[in-house]
């Protein structure tokens, strides 16, 4: 009888670091399924089983869920190389936004150590949401506005912990967004609308009563004036597309 070749599992477990017990449940579940079995019934995996492997791994490492994995690389029209690539931009735009919020961390312990006593720079600390950057037109275009005296109300006392809040959940928000979009969600799909819901309490809470048909008007917005546009993008390309179209698609 022929030998037959492949990766046992312990051979996996320990290249990889992913442990037998992890390999053996997604087996159970049907996520990686071995392609083969020895004679005496242990599992073999093939090279496309450790190459499938690795796309769990990384696809773990981007937050998404086992069964939007197995959902993912299960759809017949599936292909590595289309897949890595995205998730390499991914990753690529997960090390870009560590940088700057590395660099904004050096900042605030460069002020911290009292080696600057110069006004607190927002755009340096805050990088990705300068709370002034549009603060100017934004008067002229709602200054007559409830929502834009309700804004001003509430954010003129708001400390640079509630800023950062306030930055970190709007970037949470848009990453949520590029990795629904990445896995191929649809704008007008249930996981969309979870994003627009999640955006429209966000700026509830933080700014003003955002009602349906501003968040409308907002979205709208986003797609015209290309400075939203290129903020909401270096989360993914295509992104302000996608969340302004979710927003028209949730309302109608």
């Amino acid at each position: 009888m022929t030998k037959k070749h492949g990766y046992k599992v312990s051979d996996v477990a320990r290249t990889t670091g992913v442990s037998v017990r992890t390999l053996h449940y997604y087996d159970e579940i049907g996520l990686l399924v071995p392609t083969d079995r020895t004679s005496k019934g242990y599992r073999l995996y093939s090279e496309q089983d450790v190459l499938r492997l690795q796309q769990i791994l990384i696809g773990r490492s981007l937050g998404f869920s086992l069964n939007d994995i197995k959902r993912s690389m299960d759809d017949p029209a599936f292909d590595v190389a289309e897949s890595l690539q995205r998730q390499r931009e991914l990753l690529v735009e997960r090390l870009s936004e560590t940088h700057k919020i590395i660099a904004a961390i050096d900042e605030t312990l460069a002020r911290l150590s009292k080696r600057k006593k110069k006004r607190l720079d927002l755009a340096k600390i805050f990088d990705g949401f300068d709370p002034a950057l549009y603060e100017e037109e934004v008067r002229e275009k709602w200054g007559e506005t409830e929502a834009y005296a309700e804004s001003t109300r509430r954010t003129k006392d708001y400390s640079e912990q509630e800023w950062r809040a306030i930055k970190d959940e709007q970037a949470d928000i848009w990453k949520d967004a590029a990795r629904a979009k990445a896995a191929g969600e649809q704008a007008d799909s249930k996981a969309a609308f979870e994003i627009v819901d999640r955006h429209r309490r966000y700026v509830t809470r933080w700014f003003y009563t955002l009602l349906p048909d501003a968040h409308v008007q907002l979205a709208h917005m986003w797609e015209v004036d290309q400075r939203y546009a290129d903020s909401i993008d270096r989360y993914g390309a295509g992104l302000t597309a996608w969340v302004a179209a979710a927003v028209r698609h949730r309302y109608q």
